[in-house]
């Protein structure tokens, strides 16, 4: 790795809110988007990277423009609607518990 690379994993090593990122990156907001799926964002920037190459060297083209999508996944949206966390994904009809599982 070079000392780009190393510069650039410090510099996320410090970044500790979804701001932070965002401003980091150079992505407008909407401070009202973010307020309320602060860590919507970040759980689906997460999952974004997760499914890239493992051992791949991070670049800050790639990393930003997933971290663009995943905020533009909530702009026109809600957390309700994108289920990134299992809550979300378990609330959608299958919550149905039979009273047999729950009197023996």
């Amino acid at each position: 790795m070079g000392c780009e690379a190393d510069s650039f994993e410090d510099d996320l090593a410090d970044l500790g809110s979804a701001e932070d990122f965002l401003d980091y990156f150079g992505i407008p907001y909407d401070a009202r988007v973010v307020q309320v799926n602060r860590l919507h964002i970040l759980q689906r920037y997460h999952d974004y990277l997760a499914k890239q190459e493992a051992g791949k060297t991070p670049e800050y083209a790639a990393w930003r423009g997933w971290l663009l999508r995943a905020y533009e996944d909530f702009v026109g949206s809600s957390a309700q609607q994108e289920k990134v966390f299992a809550v979300f994904q378990k609330a959608d009809g299958s919550s149905f518990v039979p009273l047999s599982s729950v009197t023996k």
